[in-house]
């Protein structure tokens, strides 16, 4: 299940940071979803039988993640219908969450691997942003059109295959970066 939940991750994190300005919507709207999700369940848990855990945690994350739904469609229209798909599949991960029992780890757990996520996001949204449209910050305010680090990016990273390349990308630098770093010692056989 744990390996699901890894892989259900992997659809806002790839699909719905085009930009820095996607990222952070989609962070703060995972963020309060999924905290509000995780204080409903933590109070409903105890009262229900096993077999309706399940059943509790479908209608509740469905409720949410409508309410944040209308709220987006009320005050952010315009970050809205550009991960409008997105949105939808937030109530499909809370229930995952709950099925997998990651919102019954300690707080501290649950939070650090929040941020990671989170910073994750950021980052590849940002990296997105530049790479694909050579700017950084681009539709955060309607008074500032953002840093302009060149004229025209590669359109490819803004597209989902590009998240996917650029993910590949950063994990060998990651893998790189951490075999440099660790020792190695070698032996010699005869």
């Amino acid at each position: 299940m744990k390996r699901t939940v890894s892989l259900l991750m992997l659809v806002p994190l790839l699909g719905a940071t085009q930009t820095l300005n996607a990222a952070l919507g989609m962070i703060l709207m995972l963020s309060v979803v999924i905290g509000l999700f995780a204080v409903c369940m933590a109070s409903l848990r105890n009262h229900l039988a096993s077999t309706s855990v399940l059943l509790a945690s479908l209608v509740v994350a469905a409720t949410l993640t409508s309410c944040a739904d209308l709220s987006a469609q009320r005050w952010f229209l315009p970050w809205r219908q550009t991960s409008e798909v997105y949105i939808g599949l937030i109530a499909l991960q809370c229930v995952a969450l709950e099925c997998s029992g990651f919102l019954r780890a300690p707080m501290t757990k649950c939070l650090k691997r929040c941020v990671m996520f989170g910073t994750l996001m950021l980052v590849i949204g940002g990296l997105r942003e530049i790479i694909g449209h050579g700017t950084l910050g681009r539709g955060l305010s309607t008074h500032w059109p953002g840093l302009v680090l060149f004229p025209e990016g590669l359109h490819l990273f803004t597209l989902v295959p590009g998240a996917l390349v650029l993910s590949g990308l950063l994990l060998a630098v990651h893998q790189a970066w951490t075999r440099r770093h660790s020792v190695i010692k070698e032996t010699h056989r005869p």
